[in-house]
């Protein structure tokens, strides 16, 4: 497949590509990524396609396996922003005032972990603690969040 006929392909499917990955990694930014990964891993591959009249399904594949990558490597965490987005529209800034109770050397293992969505290895290094400390301090940090949101 040349350039020209792969362009105009991939911009015939790119509203449905757009829907796809947004269907899958649901916020905006993630799915904007996840296309233009798929584009480019497409075009390093296109002699790849054994049939042309197949380019849309194998460009929706390559897609559909980038979003999973990408869904399989995003924390499950909400970056502090969001949260305190949320909360400020909802005046609740309760966990948010939890969290700011904590001992510093507890509250900062919190926001890294949980917020900020780095590993108990990565908040060690970060640290310089080890691991098992950055898991006990996590420990401790949800139990003492969980007393506090109890009151």
């Amino acid at each position: 497949m040349n350039k020209d006929k792969f362009v105009n392909e991939v911009l015939e499917a790119e509203t449905t590509m757009y829907r796809v990955a947004k269907s899958i990694l649901l916020r905006d930014c993630d799915a904007e990524d996840a296309v233009q990964d798929a584009v480019l891993k497409a075009y390093t591959k296109r002699s790849a396609l054994r049939k042309e009249q197949y380019f849309k399904t194998w460009l929706i594949r390559i897609l559909i396996n980038e979003c999973y990558k990408r869904k399989r490597a995003q924390p499950a965490v909400i970056p502090l922003e969001e949260y305190m987005r949320v909360s400020s529209d909802n005046n609740d800034s309760e966990l948010y005032d939890a969290i700011m109770r904590l001992p510093q050397h507890i509250r900062i293992v919190i926001v890294l972990h949980y917020i900020e969505g780095y590993s108990v290895e990565e908040t060690g290094k970060i640290l310089k603690i080890p691991a098992g400390t950055v898991k006990s301090r996590l420990y401790n940090g949800r139990k003492l969040l969980k007393e506090e949101l109890e009151k």
